[in-house]
């Protein structure tokens, strides 16, 4: 559901959803540039920190930040589970009906980006990706590796697309991601057909801490997009990859009992190893093929359980989830949807 371009948005909630791990020294700062931004826009917030399992006093500095800013909110995870699950985490406990995805560590200013990301967003858009200026770390080689290899396997057209973020609601909720997908929520967002923006951000070197990405994560981000290739090109299909290649080796051997047939007919020679190999073949295209009705099956169960999940009320709903949303007191939350 889109909205109208010239829709008002005054009464929409706006939550910015921040996975934090180790990242102490910059709580109370990033805190102080939110508030400011969305004083100036005007707008309902709150902002939910998700502490990667810290152990630095990141969940303190949070819970300190919340006693004075009861916009304020802290998802706790036990242990370090990664910047996908911590999102996965921070989407279902956000209420906002819209969302801005931005790192702990301040190379991108909340009180700079927020407004560009919103304003982008009210122009019609269903995601919006911040474009890095000016960038100067040490990881540009890489991100333009996933950039070009994004380009040419998913067709998306956009510059920086392992950076900040703004959603609507509907986009993040129907994200199932896993492994190290982080990188990957437009290319989820574009096989959804949701519509995809771009903004200019200003670059922020990083002002404490370390990074914790790098060209180390190279050969997981290739992996994770083979897998993302394959499943987002025959999730709802499975037939056509197990049918594609079971045929295949079905047609082999078929083809090469022929030969050996003629070849006995002709000049009475036998070739028992290759009979055999021909047979193995045709047996295991069956059994590919069997496994493509067996996945074609779960396919079909799986999309009358998202139907049904569609059908059902979300919790809450009804309710609202306005300015007064994010009126209550500072709080910890493990999720609020």
């Amino acid at each position: 559901m889109r909205m109208d371009v010239h829709e008002e948005h005054d009464g929409r909630l706006v939550s910015v959803v921040v996975p934090a791990h180790n990242e102490a020294a910059t709580v109370a700062t990033f805190v102080e540039r939110t508030a400011k931004a969305f004083a100036e826009l005007g707008r309902p917030w709150e902002l939910v920190y998700v502490d990667d399992g810290s152990t630095d006093g990141t969940a303190a500095a949070i819970r300190r930040a919340a006693t004075r800013e009861p916009r304020v909110h802290l998802v706790s995870q036990r242990r370090n589970l990664g910047l996908t699950e911590a999102l996965n985490r921070g989407f279902r406990a956000a209420a906002g009906d819209l969302i801005v995805f931005l790192p702990a560590d301040l190379e991108s200013d909340p009180a700079v980006d927020i407004p560009l990301l919103l304003g982008k967003l009210d122009e019609g858009f269903d995601v919006v990706s911040g474009w890095r200026q000016g960038r100067r770390d040490g990881k540009r080689l890489a991100s333009r590796l996933a950039n070009v290899t994004c380009r040419l396997l998913f067709g998306l057209d956009v510059h920086d697309m392992n950076w900040i973020k703004a959603f609507r609601r509907e986009v993040t909720d129907g994200f199932a991601m896993r492994s190290s997908w982080h990188r990957y929520m437009l290319v989820l967002a574009l096989d959804e057909g949701w519509r995809i923006g771009e903004v200019k951000v200003p670059y922020q070197p990083r002002q404490s801490g370390r990074s914790k990405f790098g060209f180390s994560r190279l050969p997981v981000s290739f992996i994770d997009v083979v897998t993302l290739k394959f499943l987002l090109t025959f999730q709802r299909k499975p037939m056509l990859f197990f049918g594609a290649i079971g045929s295949a080796m079905i047609g082999a051997g078929v083809l090469l009992w022929a030969y050996l047939a003629w070849r006995y007919l002709s000049s009475h020679t036998q070739y028992r190893p290759l009979m055999l190999v021909a047979g193995i073949a045709v047996l295991a295209g069956l059994l590919v093929v069997l496994v493509g009705f067996l996945a074609e099956l779960v396919v079909n169960v799986s999309e009358r359980v998202d139907q049904l999940e569609r059908r059902l009320p979300l919790p809450g709903a009804g309710s609202g989830s306005g300015a007064g949303a994010g009126a209550g007191s500072g709080s910890s939350r493990d999720e609020r949807r």
